[in-house]
């Protein structure tokens, strides 16, 4: 399992359009769950430690987050043939009982994935009001175990962008697993 860092944002960067399926079966689309204030576009999935390390935390952060005018979506783009633990059947295991407040949506064919460039989970793309990127930065420092006393990265540069629409010019990136891509 390789890990790997995404590049840091690219401002000003449009978010592309996807409409997916959510875990209750309805499609999804960028439009539908862009907030007052701007959105999180996350790429997540259900094997990665990375991910299960902050899961808690992250759903607590995205509930925090929509009070700020900002929403999330988390999108799944692994190939559940490689990883049975990201098939469909368990990622509404995982919003149920992780309680997720936001959309986990299905990327079967790893397009959207492909247009937002993502590379690893988690991989986090925080728009404004206009769906401009404006952060691409970890989560916090912690890595595949929590890091205590971390600062809220993801938290504190999304609150930033809620409140004046620019993000914060120092990021650092984020670090995950791979993203399991189908063979061409």
């Amino acid at each position: 399992m390789a890990s790997l860092n995404p590049p840091v944002c690219d401002f000003g960067w449009h978010a592309p359009d996807f409409n997916l399926q959510n875990v209750d079966g309805k499609l999804i689309s960028r439009d539908q769950m862009m907030g007052k204030n701007g959105l999180l576009v996350m790429f997540i999935c259900n094997h990665c430690p990375y991910v299960k390390a902050i899961l808690p935390r992250l759903v607590a952060e995205c509930q925090a987050l929509r009070m700020l005018g900002i929403n999330t979506v988390a999108i799944m783009s692994n190939n559940p043939k490689e990883y049975q633990e990201d098939s469909f059947e368990n990622m509404v295991k995982i919003a149920t009982t992780k309680h997720f407040s936001f959309p986990y949506l299905l990327d079967k064919t790893q397009q959207v994935a492909k247009a937002y460039d993502a590379v690893c989970t988690p991989d986090f793309f925080g728009f404004n009001h206009q769906l401009q990127l404006q952060y691409r930065g970890r989560f916090d420092e912690s890595r595949k175990e929590t890091a205590a006393n971390s600062t809220r990265d993801l938290f504190y540069a999304m609150k930033q962008i809620a409140e004046t629409g620019l993000g914060p010019k120092q990021q650092f990136a984020s670090i995950g697993c791979s993203i399991k891509w189908m063979a061409e």
